[in-house]
């Protein structure tokens, strides 16, 4: 059995936004690991529309709040959707601005506490879909270069008959519980989650 605490930091889809249940994907794999015996402390700080610069601001000292001296904390990071938006028009942020708030999240936390990062997942939205997938491999390329692990979240959840017809039933962004079950399932059987709670 392991204990450690785990903070996932993100946006509404790590809040879990649309779950009826109140769980989403990070509270579905915490309460999994659990039933393996795995003794978990998990805060969830999603925010609804964060961006990665909103992210950037505040996720270390959201995180060294809920860290104390000699605790086993990581850090599991989940955003880039609201990246791809558009606002008056225009693109909330240019793909290098979003990449380069990335890297200043994720070399620091790598550099804090081992870290995980999930990627953004599809929605409803094929024109979004287009932006979400150049980030997600912008990211992989980025984390691959860190050594952070990343969940390819888009690759996987596109490939799935359950996720967009969830997210559809949902918002069109966020799913109803089935997505979220979806999703944490397949997180739970990626091998750098597993080596955190086997």
């Amino acid at each position: 059995m392991t204990s450690f605490r785990v903070c996932f930091i993100g946006d509404s889809l790590v809040a879990g936004t649309g779950d009826p249940e109140y769980l989403g994907w990070a509270g579905r794999i915490c309460k999994t690991a659990r039933t393996r015996g795995h003794d978990i402390t998990s805060y969830n700080l999603g925010i609804r529309a964060n961006s990665s610069a909103a992210v950037l601001a505040r996720w270390r000292r959201e995180v060294e709040a809920r860290d104390v001296q000699g605790a086993d904390c990581r850090l599991v990071f989940a955003f880039g959707v609201n990246d791809t938006k558009d606002v008056n028009g225009q693109l909330i942020f240019t793909p290098e601005k979003a990449i380069a708030q990335a890297r200043d999240i994720l070399s620091e936390a790598n550099s804090y506490r081992p870290t995980l990062m999930i990627g953004p997942p599809p929605i409803g939205e094929d024109w979004r879909n287009v932006r979400i997938r150049a980030l997600s491999e912008n990211l992989a390329t980025l984390t691959h270069e860190l050594g952070v692990p990343f969940f390819p979240a888009f690759e996987t959840l596109s490939a799935s008959k359950t996720w967009l017809p969830a997210v559809r039933a949902g918002d069109g962004v966020h799913p109803i519980a089935a997505g979220y079950d979806e999703w944490a399932h397949a997180i739970e059987q990626w091998p750098a989650w597993r080596a955190w709670a086997p």
